[in-house]
């Protein structure tokens, strides 16, 4: 019985110091609930990071910001730094800046997808729209 004393004693109080310095050296982890709002909002901002990444990769914004003499890479890294206030503020202007031309051209090739859709399902049968496919 005296033997069981001198071993336990021992690894008891090395447990206990084991246990209490990994408690102090490494904190418990921490949880918190996440909304729905504030993920997708994290997921916005990164939306808006890469579009604002791939717009400075374009030669002529970084033609256009070299002759107002701003360094490409220098723009590329602060928008790495832009807040979520900073992403939000910059997608509302970035959507109601004109978009350009090419919106012409996107109308047309959606019009002639749909129409050849409703060709195809013509000519199989499913639909009676054409007279000239039958």
């Amino acid at each position: 019985m005296r033997n069981r004393h001198v071993v336990v004693k021992p690894v008891a109080c090395l447990l206990t110091f084991v246990f209490c310095y990994f408690n102090v050296l490494w904190a418990p982890a921490q949880a918190a609930l996440v909304t729905t709002a504030q993920t997708m909002q994290a997921s916005e901002n990164e939306v808006v990071r890469a579009r604002l990444h791939v717009l400075l990769a374009r030669a002529d914004v970084s033609e256009r910001l070299e002759s107002w003499g701003v360094d490409p890479a220098e723009a590329r890294a602060r928008v790495d730094t832009l807040t979520a206030e900073e992403l939000e503020e910059l997608a509302a202007h970035m959507e109601e800046l004109p978009a350009g031309s090419g919106s012409l051209a996107v109308v047309a090739v959606v019009l002639l997808i749909a129409f050849l859709v409703i060709l195809l399902t013509d000519i199989m049968g499913y639909t009676n729209i054409f007279t000239f496919t039958r």
